[in-house]
Protein backbone atom coordinates (compact mmCIF):
# COMPACT_ATOMS: atom_id res chain seq x y z
CA UNK A 1 0.00 0.00 0.00
CA UNK A 2 1.13 3.16 -1.22
CA UNK A 3 1.69 6.66 1.41
CA UNK A 4 -2.00 8.37 -0.33
CA UNK A 5 -3.86 4.58 -0.45
CA UNK A 6 -7.54 5.54 0.70
CA UNK A 7 -7.08 9.52 0.02
CA UNK A 8 -8.61 11.27 -2.87
CA UNK A 9 -7.46 14.23 -5.04
CA UNK A 10 -9.35 16.63 -7.59
CA UNK A 11 -6.87 17.92 -9.84
CA UNK A 12 -8.59 20.34 -13.04
CA UNK A 13 -6.98 19.11 -16.37
CA UNK A 14 -4.14 16.92 -16.44
CA UNK A 15 -4.56 15.00 -19.79
CA UNK A 16 -0.89 15.37 -20.51
CA UNK A 17 1.99 17.66 -19.13
CA UNK A 18 2.42 19.14 -16.02
CA UNK A 19 -0.79 17.30 -15.10
CA UNK A 20 -0.58 14.32 -15.73
CA UNK A 21 2.99 13.49 -14.21
CA UNK A 22 1.33 14.78 -11.01
CA UNK A 23 -1.47 12.18 -11.32
CA UNK A 24 0.89 9.85 -11.95
CA UNK A 25 3.21 10.12 -8.91
CA UNK A 26 0.19 10.42 -6.71
CA UNK A 27 -1.18 7.06 -8.45
CA UNK A 28 2.06 5.10 -7.45
CA UNK A 29 1.32 5.94 -3.89
CA UNK A 30 -2.11 4.57 -4.32
CA UNK A 31 -4.30 7.39 -4.65
CA UNK A 32 -8.14 7.85 -5.89
CA UNK A 33 -7.55 10.95 -8.83
CA UNK A 34 -10.29 12.85 -9.84
CA UNK A 35 -9.57 13.89 -13.47
CA UNK A 36 -11.64 16.92 -14.56
CA UNK A 37 -10.56 18.42 -17.86
CA UNK A 38 -12.36 19.04 -21.24
CA UNK A 39 -10.08 16.49 -22.95
CA UNK A 40 -13.36 13.70 -23.63
CA UNK A 41 -12.44 12.88 -26.90
CA UNK A 42 -9.17 12.43 -28.64
CA UNK A 43 -7.55 15.53 -29.87
CA UNK A 44 -5.52 15.07 -33.22
CA UNK A 45 -2.95 17.91 -32.57
CA UNK A 46 -2.48 16.79 -28.36
CA UNK A 47 -1.98 13.41 -26.81
CA UNK A 48 -4.08 12.20 -24.04
CA UNK A 49 -7.82 12.38 -22.86
CA UNK A 50 -9.09 12.11 -18.74
CA UNK A 51 -10.09 8.31 -20.32
CA UNK A 52 -6.24 7.26 -21.14
CA UNK A 53 -4.73 8.88 -17.89
CA UNK A 54 -7.29 7.21 -15.78
CA UNK A 55 -6.30 4.03 -17.58
CA UNK A 56 -2.76 5.09 -16.80
CA UNK A 57 -3.83 5.69 -12.88
CA UNK A 58 -5.26 2.12 -12.37
CA UNK A 59 -2.03 0.82 -14.11
CA UNK A 60 0.30 3.03 -11.79
CA UNK A 61 -1.56 1.44 -8.71
CA UNK A 62 -4.59 4.17 -8.26
CA UNK A 63 -8.26 4.33 -8.45
CA UNK A 64 -9.18 6.60 -11.22
CA UNK A 65 -12.44 8.92 -11.59
CA UNK A 66 -12.69 10.59 -14.99
CA UNK A 67 -15.03 13.49 -15.23
CA UNK A 68 -15.90 15.47 -18.61
CA UNK A 69 -15.15 18.83 -17.37
CA UNK A 70 -15.20 22.94 -18.37
CA UNK A 71 -13.86 24.59 -15.03
CA UNK A 72 -14.90 27.72 -16.79
CA UNK A 73 -18.68 26.11 -16.37
CA UNK A 74 -19.48 26.83 -12.24
CA UNK A 75 -22.11 24.45 -12.48
CA UNK A 76 -19.92 21.86 -14.23
CA UNK A 77 -17.26 22.36 -11.61
CA UNK A 78 -19.66 21.88 -8.70
CA UNK A 79 -21.26 18.71 -10.11
CA UNK A 80 -17.57 17.10 -10.27
CA UNK A 81 -16.43 17.69 -7.15
CA UNK A 82 -19.91 16.83 -5.91
CA UNK A 83 -19.39 13.65 -7.49
CA UNK A 84 -15.94 12.92 -6.30
CA UNK A 85 -17.34 13.31 -3.27
CA UNK A 86 -19.74 10.99 -3.77
CA UNK A 87 -17.64 8.20 -5.37
CA UNK A 88 -14.49 8.19 -3.25
CA UNK A 89 -15.88 9.99 0.31
CA UNK A 90 -14.26 12.93 0.68
CA UNK A 91 -11.28 15.00 -0.99
CA UNK A 92 -7.79 15.42 0.57
CA UNK A 93 -6.14 17.10 -1.81
CA UNK A 94 -7.11 19.75 -4.36
CA UNK A 95 -4.69 20.80 -7.43
CA UNK A 96 -5.62 23.68 -9.74
CA UNK A 97 -3.34 22.36 -12.47
CA UNK A 98 -5.62 23.75 -15.80
CA UNK A 99 -4.80 26.77 -16.96
CA UNK A 100 -4.40 28.76 -20.19
CA UNK A 101 -1.20 30.40 -21.53
CA UNK A 102 -1.47 33.77 -22.84
CA UNK A 103 2.05 35.84 -23.77
CA UNK A 104 0.86 39.23 -25.36
CA UNK A 105 1.09 42.21 -24.27
CA UNK A 106 -1.93 44.53 -23.00
CA UNK A 107 -2.41 46.47 -26.09
CA UNK A 108 -2.88 43.47 -28.80
CA UNK A 109 -4.77 41.62 -26.05
CA UNK A 110 -8.28 41.32 -27.16
CA UNK A 111 -10.85 41.20 -24.24
CA UNK A 112 -12.10 37.57 -25.46
CA UNK A 113 -8.34 36.09 -25.00
CA UNK A 114 -8.11 38.12 -21.56
CA UNK A 115 -11.79 36.68 -20.53
CA UNK A 116 -9.91 33.30 -20.91
CA UNK A 117 -7.28 33.54 -18.93
CA UNK A 118 -9.18 34.91 -16.12
CA UNK A 119 -11.38 32.45 -16.18
CA UNK A 120 -9.32 29.37 -15.97
CA UNK A 121 -6.27 31.32 -14.28
CA UNK A 122 -7.98 32.66 -11.94
CA UNK A 123 -12.06 32.62 -11.31
CA UNK A 124 -11.71 28.73 -11.09
CA UNK A 125 -9.21 28.11 -8.80
CA UNK A 126 -11.73 30.50 -6.64
CA UNK A 127 -14.67 28.27 -7.35
CA UNK A 128 -12.77 24.80 -6.39
CA UNK A 129 -10.98 26.39 -3.39
CA UNK A 130 -14.76 27.69 -2.27
CA UNK A 131 -16.66 24.82 -3.13
CA UNK A 132 -13.71 22.03 -1.91
CA UNK A 133 -13.44 23.63 1.38
CA UNK A 134 -16.06 21.64 3.81
CA UNK A 135 -14.44 18.49 2.82
CA UNK A 136 -10.93 19.52 3.17
CA UNK A 137 -12.10 21.02 6.62
CA UNK A 138 -13.19 17.46 7.37
CA UNK A 139 -9.92 15.64 5.61
CA UNK A 140 -7.75 18.45 7.28
CA UNK A 141 -6.36 18.26 3.39
CA UNK A 142 -4.38 20.48 0.83
CA UNK A 143 -4.95 22.78 -1.80
CA UNK A 144 -1.56 23.02 -4.58
CA UNK A 145 -1.98 25.77 -7.48
CA UNK A 146 -0.01 25.71 -10.13
CA UNK A 147 0.85 29.57 -9.97
CA UNK A 148 4.51 31.68 -9.72
CA UNK A 149 5.82 33.49 -6.57
CA UNK A 150 5.01 37.52 -6.74
CA UNK A 151 7.85 39.04 -8.73
CA UNK A 152 7.28 42.89 -9.31
CA UNK A 153 10.36 43.00 -11.45
CA UNK A 154 9.07 45.86 -14.32
CA UNK A 155 10.59 44.07 -16.86
CA UNK A 156 8.36 40.70 -16.43
CA UNK A 157 5.42 42.98 -15.41
CA UNK A 158 6.05 44.92 -19.18
CA UNK A 159 6.40 41.53 -20.91
CA UNK A 160 2.63 39.97 -20.83
CA UNK A 161 1.05 41.36 -17.94
CA UNK A 162 -2.57 40.40 -19.15
CA UNK A 163 -1.73 36.92 -18.30
CA UNK A 164 0.86 37.87 -15.48
CA UNK A 165 -1.86 39.48 -13.66
CA UNK A 166 -4.54 36.43 -13.79
CA UNK A 167 -1.43 34.07 -12.65
CA UNK A 168 -0.80 36.58 -9.78
CA UNK A 169 -4.21 36.82 -9.34
CA UNK A 170 -4.22 33.30 -8.78
CA UNK A 171 -0.71 33.77 -6.04
CA UNK A 172 -2.93 35.94 -3.87
CA UNK A 173 -6.07 33.69 -4.03
CA UNK A 174 -4.15 31.17 -2.45
CA UNK A 175 -1.63 33.49 0.32
CA UNK A 176 -4.99 34.91 1.24
CA UNK A 177 -6.91 31.58 1.59
CA UNK A 178 -4.22 30.00 4.08
CA UNK A 179 -4.60 33.08 6.53
CA UNK A 180 -8.55 32.07 5.96
CA UNK A 181 -7.89 28.26 6.58
CA UNK A 182 -4.93 27.66 8.51
CA UNK A 183 -6.70 27.79 11.84
CA UNK A 184 -8.86 24.93 9.78
CA UNK A 185 -5.91 22.66 9.56
CA UNK A 186 -5.78 22.88 5.70
CA UNK A 187 -1.98 24.01 3.78
CA UNK A 188 -2.27 25.98 0.81
CA UNK A 189 0.36 25.94 -1.42
CA UNK A 190 2.04 27.26 -4.66
CA UNK A 191 4.22 25.44 -7.28
CA UNK A 192 5.87 26.74 -10.14
CA UNK A 193 8.89 25.46 -12.14
CA UNK A 194 12.48 27.13 -11.92
CA UNK A 195 12.97 26.31 -15.49
CA UNK A 196 11.21 25.47 -18.72
CA UNK A 197 9.28 22.95 -18.31
CA UNK A 198 8.70 20.33 -21.63
CA UNK A 199 5.15 20.78 -22.39
CA UNK A 200 2.45 21.26 -24.95
CA UNK A 201 2.59 25.02 -24.59
CA UNK A 202 6.50 25.70 -24.25
CA UNK A 203 6.31 23.74 -27.82
CA UNK A 204 3.74 25.97 -29.26
CA UNK A 205 5.41 28.84 -28.03
CA UNK A 206 9.30 28.23 -28.43
CA UNK A 207 9.13 25.23 -30.51
CA UNK A 208 11.71 22.68 -30.88
CA UNK A 209 14.58 25.08 -29.60
CA UNK A 210 12.88 25.42 -26.48
CA UNK A 211 12.27 21.87 -25.81
CA UNK A 212 15.66 21.43 -25.99
CA UNK A 213 16.88 23.50 -23.29
CA UNK A 214 13.88 22.37 -20.80
CA UNK A 215 13.37 20.16 -18.09
CA UNK A 216 11.03 17.04 -18.00
CA UNK A 217 7.59 17.68 -16.11
CA UNK A 218 8.63 15.12 -13.56
CA UNK A 219 10.46 17.20 -11.88
CA UNK A 220 7.10 19.56 -11.32
CA UNK A 221 5.26 16.09 -9.77
CA UNK A 222 8.50 14.88 -7.77
CA UNK A 223 8.08 18.79 -5.78
CA UNK A 224 4.80 18.38 -5.97
CA UNK A 225 4.63 15.26 -4.33
CA UNK A 226 6.90 16.36 -1.27
CA UNK A 227 5.71 19.77 -0.90
CA UNK A 228 2.11 18.36 -0.12
CA UNK A 229 3.73 15.18 1.60
CA UNK A 230 5.59 16.69 4.22
CA UNK A 231 3.63 19.52 4.86
CA UNK A 232 5.65 20.53 8.34
CA UNK A 233 8.75 20.91 6.35
CA UNK A 234 7.08 23.58 4.20
CA UNK A 235 5.02 25.21 6.67
CA UNK A 236 7.54 28.08 6.06
CA UNK A 237 5.62 30.11 3.46
CA UNK A 238 2.86 29.66 0.20
CA UNK A 239 4.69 29.72 -2.76
CA UNK A 240 7.41 27.62 -3.94
CA UNK A 241 9.68 26.76 -6.76
CA UNK A 242 10.20 23.09 -8.03
CA UNK A 243 14.20 23.55 -7.14
CA UNK A 244 13.55 24.98 -3.92
CA UNK A 245 11.51 21.79 -2.61
CA UNK A 246 13.87 19.09 -4.02
CA UNK A 247 16.80 21.02 -2.39
CA UNK A 248 14.62 21.18 1.10
CA UNK A 249 14.81 17.19 0.40
CA UNK A 250 18.04 16.67 -0.37
CA UNK A 251 18.44 16.74 -4.38
CA UNK A 252 21.28 18.65 -5.39
CA UNK A 253 21.70 17.38 -9.00
CA UNK A 254 19.08 18.19 -11.52
CA UNK A 255 20.37 16.68 -14.74
CA UNK A 256 18.51 13.75 -14.61
CA UNK A 257 15.12 15.95 -15.24
CA UNK A 258 16.72 17.90 -18.62
CA UNK A 259 14.44 16.52 -21.67
CA UNK A 260 17.36 16.98 -23.91
CA UNK A 261 20.44 15.14 -21.81
CA UNK A 262 23.04 16.68 -24.42
CA UNK A 263 21.95 20.20 -23.23
CA UNK A 264 21.37 19.84 -19.63
CA UNK A 265 23.54 22.65 -19.09
CA UNK A 266 21.99 24.95 -21.32
CA UNK A 267 18.36 24.75 -19.33
CA UNK A 268 16.68 28.41 -19.33
CA UNK A 269 15.14 29.86 -16.30
CA UNK A 270 11.67 30.19 -16.52
CA UNK A 271 9.34 33.30 -16.72
CA UNK A 272 8.92 35.47 -13.71
CA UNK A 273 12.08 33.75 -12.04
CA UNK A 274 14.90 36.56 -11.69
CA UNK A 275 15.34 39.87 -13.66
CA UNK A 276 13.77 40.43 -17.08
Amino acid sequence: MGSWTNKTVFITGGSRGIGREIILRLAREGANITIAAKSDQPNPKLLGTIHSVAQEVIEAGGKALPIATDVRDEEQTKRAIQDTVQHFGGIDLLVNNAGFLGITQLGITDTKKFDLMHALNTRAPLITMRECLPHLQTSKGSVLNLCPPLNLDEGWLGAFIPYTTTKYAMTLLSMGFQQEVKAKGIAVKTLWPATLIATAAVGMFSGEEGLNVSRKPEIMADAAFELINQRSRFSSKVSWLDEEVLRETGVSDFAKYANNPARADEIQRDFYIGKF
